[in-house]
């Protein structure tokens, strides 16, 4: 599970992995379609990433013929 960040009271799951799989697409190639760094995709993807731009966002989506919802879940609530 790639977690956006391990700061408290923050849940942001990212799927980009997921929707890469599903596409049969390589990080190098939504780079390049994307016109987004490797090296910023890598973060994201792996859950390292504190924030993401929603130009950047876009693009992904644009790159992938997906919604932000495709990439991005809230990690359920412990109650």
């Amino acid at each position: 599970m790639a977690r956006a960040s391990d700061e408290p009271g923050h849940r942001i799951v990212v799927r980009l992995d997921r929707v890469l799989a599903a596409r049969g697409m390589t990080l190098v190639e939504l780079s390049e379609q994307a016109g987004v760094s490797v090296v910023n995709l890598s973060v994201l993807k792996n859950g390292r990433a504190r924030a993401i731009r929603f130009s950047t966002l876009t693009a992904i989506c644009d790159a992938l013929c997906c919604a932000p919802g495709d990439l991005l879940e809230v990690d359920s609530c412990e109650s």
